[in-house]
């Protein structure tokens, strides 16, 4: 899920993501814990081959996420963290941000959020460094901290973190829609950050376009729409954007948001790649050496 916004995807931008990615994950969601429902009989998750298939468990990951089935997708993240797979470690901490299927819990957030930057996650690196360079309920302001991480994932290829480096003192363009919107999010007003973004992505604003999807997908100031969300993200993957193109492949791999199609997905996880995206290429560079 996780846009940055989100799920590390697929993952959670914006302020996450995915996403995360994302979930991604990027990389949101309104902070109402949310129940979840298991899945049974064919869709039982198969743990075994989840930790076997660390990419294939992520995606499955997303796809319980995508339908709201949270303690599913917390399970599966479970077990990939406990082996180390950092996407896993930064949508667990996109869970326990939002309240979502967990009780709110801002420290165990940020604790998974800085196992997912050890890890290797860039949406991890960056959601890190949006905190402290925002400040959040229980996460006091620290632009030193926030640099850092912003430093860390820009070099791993977020191109978000990039903007925040280069941009003036403040940290970012005040008159950029999606850093008004960060900065409404950081102060716990989701609805004035999804109704920027929206304003934003219909003006056309890619950036914008993806962190929309991410909130419609998982509720964040808005009712839960995964076929707006899906629309979004295909918006925004034609605009260009990486991170979209890596949520759309989730989507047709796993049947969430769009029909299940493997063509399709391949398609836009390649050119998530060579859009520069890292979990895509990061997912292709661990197929390649599974051979």
């Amino acid at each position: 899920m996780l846009s940055h916004d989100r799920v590390a995807c697929v993952t959670l931008q914006p302020l996450r993501l995915v996403a995360v990615c994302l979930l991604l994950f990027s990389g949101f969601a309104s902070g109402v814990s949310g129940a979840a429902t298991e899945p049974t009989g064919e869709d039982e998750i198969d743990l075994a081959e989840i930790v076997r298939k660390p990419e294939y468990g992520n995606y499955r990951g997303y796809a319980e996420f995508k339908m709201a089935h949270y303690a599913s997708a917390k399970r599966i993240w479970e077990a990939l963290d406990e082996r180390s797979f950092g996407e896993a470690a930064f949508n667990l901490g996109i869970l326990y941000e939002d309240g979502l299927g967990v009780t709110r819990d801002m420290e165990r957030a940020l604790a998974y959020y800085r196992r997912g930057a050890m890890l290797g996650s860039p949406k991890a690196m960056f959601r890190v460094g949006v905190l402290h360079w925002l400040g959040a309920p229980g996460v006091a302001v620290d632009r030193e901290e926030g640099r850092r991480y912003f430093s860390m994932a820009a070099a791993a290829g977020d191109s978000e973190a990039q903007r925040y480096l280069v941009a003036d003192n403040s940290g970012a363009d005040p008159k950029d829609p999606v850093f008004r919107a960060d900065k409404a999010l950081a102060a716990g007003r989701a609805e004035e950050y999804t109704a920027i973004l929206k304003a934003a992505a219909e003006a056309g604003n890619v950036r914008a376009q993806t962190r929309l999807a991410w909130s419609y997908e998982s509720g964040r100031g808005v009712g839960r729409d995964l076929a707006l969300a899906a629309q979004w993200f295909s918006t925004a993957a034609q605009g260009g954007d990486g991170e979209a193109m890596y949520a759309l492949a989730v989507m047709y791999r796993t049947g969430a948001g769009q029909k299940k199609d493997e063509p399709e997905a391949e398609q836009w996880l390649q050119r998530s790649a060579a859009a520069g995206y890292p979990a895509a290429r990061a997912d292709l560079k661990r197929r390649e050496q599974t051979r």
